[in-house]
């Protein structure tokens, strides 16, 4: 996942994947759901999102893994 924000217009953008977004599903006036033809989540946009959200926790953050998660075997 990769996080974005533009100050400029108050804008936060959640990249989900590396898919082009093919389509736009509008939850709530200022949130939009970005998809694919196969109705894939990509992207996620939030629009006035320091009024939405506390951005501090947003652009700063911890990761925890299920050790499962993270195990792979290789060929």
């Amino acid at each position: 996942m990769k996080v974005y924000y533009d100050d400029e217009v108050d804008a936060l953008y959640l990249q989900l994947g590396d898919d082009p977004p093919e389509g736009v599903i509008e939850i709530d006036e200022g949130v939009n759901i970005d998809t694919t033809s196969e109705n894939k989540i990509v992207g996620i946009e939030i629009l006035d999102a320091s009024k939405r959200m506390d951005l501090k926790t947003m652009l700063s953050y911890s990761l925890e893994f299920e050790k499962e998660l993270i195990t792979q075997k290789t060929a």
